[in-house]
């Protein structure tokens, strides 16, 4: 097998003291690679086995692709710039450590159109292809180039899908017996130690890892009597994972203390810490609770993808004219934009969505936030911390002495925070902030509850938006059908708006967990205070009156913009009345009476 990759590779010594000949340096030469670097790359290879890819890429001499592209040609490689995953064959897991692969950059390919291929990023590792085919029992050799990033990310998958999941292991651990594993567990002392073997460390992990592989926001660890449950928040539903002995439970949300940095001998009183790890290539970030219950510890673990792009104003579901209209909103010299809904309703989304928007050298855009869940280059954000009395009234104080254009408060919870903010909004500040109100009238009726004067209301706040998360159809196993007269009524559609239109319900497939729906979209309320809303206002505070005054001026409500994603295809008619909680029947009605 090494004497076919020589013949391949003609201008390559046998010999470690020649990483690449004068065939290639040639090439490198043309490309712009300075010749002291390819002389002290050979250099560095003889006396550390240091590849020419790894030094070349690490001092930026070349790009990858480009690099990848000289070796092909000199050394008669294909070089394949996307690596067929799609049918991944996961076998090699159990063949080589994770670490090993990533540090030689080499993944063996079982299902590719053109056979078994291994994929290396360095042609001169011929010995560990060598290794690898041997190993893997491949029928003859054939190696292909790829960038690192493609090779990494094949590895990252393939173990990601071998991954034992966390029922799995414990039905594993606890066959024959349930105590095996509570004494296993009870035998390991030392929490702290990260590469330990110890049953309840791998049972966490697994936990962890198997949240970010089926897209959970929150896991849930719920003592009870006589078990400990364990539910994933998946597409803002709570699914029960697994159903652990309660003897689990202590070591489980000590070992949980002790990744958080909280005080695992307190356990009277609410606890409050932070996590960052690492999965495969995604860096997580976990919020953790503590409080005490009845039965032990309740701890819920919030987790969030810092690998993950921010959204754009177009990727919020927004229909195309209410984009037009939040654009012209934030861009707005003066005034407050609040945007309201429960919590985990997207809210701050959205809010860094419009401040991505008008981020620019030319504004000074300061936020206060409790936490900061995305960093976002170019603009400063501050962290409440109510343990040094940092709370947003005080820093709200500070950050108007900034000089800002544009201030983001995470939420208004006092009168102190909402007399700020207003007071910031007349003196020349775009303020955004958000609320905990059912829809966007409520907002109104909440700020004078909390002690503002209506007309500082009508002279400070420009539009309030109200959002709901819905969760989205998957489009591998929807299915058309005809829904009820009832339900299209509910939702306020006539004939004439559905005519030709298929409406889809939930399947369920793999792809979905079988839920038959996959990610989540927003639904938008925007209520424009214009002058003839600030009169009403003025005159009352009812809810009620300033949402019927609202949609009369032509106010899309929270329904009806569901109703549109009906329409679409892209969600379902239980799904918008879930997040609306609209009553679909009278009798529902008579039932609750």
């Amino acid at each position: 097998m090494q004497e076919t990759i020589l013949k391949q590779q003609p201008e390559i010594s046998a010999t470690p003291d020649a990483p690449a000949a004068t065939g290639i340096a040639a090439r490198l030469a043309v490309l712009g690679v300075p010749p002291e670097l390819l002389t002290e790359a050979h250099e560095l290879f003889r006396r550390n086995r240091i590849g020419i890819t790894d030094f070349l890429l690490q001092k930026k001499a070349i790009a990858e692709v480009t690099l990848m592209e000289a070796l092909s040609e000199e050394y008669g490689l294909p070089f394949w710039k996307k690596l067929p995953t799609d049918h991944i064959d996961t076998g090699f897991t159990s063949h080589f450590p994770i670490q090993l692969l990533k540090k030689q950059r080499i993944v063996p390919l079982a299902n590719t159109d053109h056979g078994p291929v291994v994929a290396v990023n360095d042609p001169a590792n011929f010995e560990l292809v060598d290794d690898v085919c041997r190993v893997m029992n491949f029928p003859k050799r054939s190696v292909v180039l790829a960038t690192q990033d493609e090779i990494t990310a094949a590895i990252n998958l393939a173990y990601d899908l071998s991954r034992s999941t966390a029922k799995k292991f414990f039905e594993e651990m606890s066959e024959g017996s349930t105590d095996n594993l509570i004494s296993e567990i009870e035998e390991k002392a030392d929490l702290l130690d990260e590469t330990s073997e110890a049953p309840i460390i791998k049972l966490l992990n697994l936990l962890l890892s198997g949240a970010v592989k089926d897209r959970a926001s929150d896991i849930h660890i719920e003592p009870y009597q006589a078990n400990v449950k364990v539910r994933y928040r998946i597409d803002g539903i709570l699914y029960d994972i697994l159903n652990l002995p309660r003897k689990i439970h202590s070591p489980l949300v000590s070992r949980v203390k002790v990744m958080a940095s909280l005080n695992i001998a307190e356990k009277r009183l609410p606890q409050d810490g932070r996590i960052d790890i690492k999965i495969a290539d995604r860096s997580v970030d976990i919020r953790v609770s503590t409080i005490p219950t009845s039965f032990g510890e309740r701890v819920v673990m919030r987790l969030l993808d810092k690998t993950s792009s921010m959204l754009r104003l177009c990727d919020l579901g927004m229909s195309e004219q209410k984009v037009g209209l939040f654009n012209r909103l934030i861009k707005s010299p003066y005034g407050i934009i609040l945007v309201t809904g429960p919590t985990g309703s997207g809210k701050t989304t959205t809010l860094y969505a419009a401040l991505q928007s008008i981020n620019s050298p030319e504004v000074n855009i300061i936020t206060i936030e409790d936490p900061v869940e995305y960093q976002i280059e170019g603009i400063s954000q501050i962290q409440v911390n109510p343990k040094i009395d940092l709370t947003f009234a005080k820093g709200l104080r500070s950050i108007v002495r900034q000089d800002p254009d544009v201030v983001l408060i995470g939420e208004i919870r006092d009168l102190e925070t909402a007399e700020i903010a207003i007071q910031s909004s007349l003196t020349g500040h775009l303020v955004f902030s958000t609320l905990h109100t059912n829809d966007a009238a409520s907002a109104v009726t909440r700020l004078i509850d909390m002690g503002i004067e209506s007309y500082l209301v009508t002279s400070s706040v420009i539009a309030i938006i109200a959002q709901r998360l819905v969760r989205v159809l998957c489009p591998k196993c929807k299915e058309p059908y005809i829904p009820d007269e009832e339900s299209l009524a509910n939702l306020g559609l006539d004939k004439s708006r559905i005519e030709g239109k298929v409406f889809y319900r939930k399947g369920g497939c793999a792809a979905c967990m079988n839920t038959g729906y996959r990610g989540r979209t927003a639904i938008f309320e925007i209520l424009i205070l214009d002058e003839a809303m600030k009169r009403l206002i003025l005159k009352t505070s009812d809810s009620n009156q300033i949402q019927q005054e609202a949609v009369r001026r032509g106010m899309a409500t929270l329904l009806a913009d569901g109703a549109r994603k009906v329409v679409e295809g892209t969600t379902t008619v239980e799904e918008v009345f879930r997040v609306t909680r609209i009553l679909k029947r009278e009798e529902d009605l008579d039932e609750m009476l």
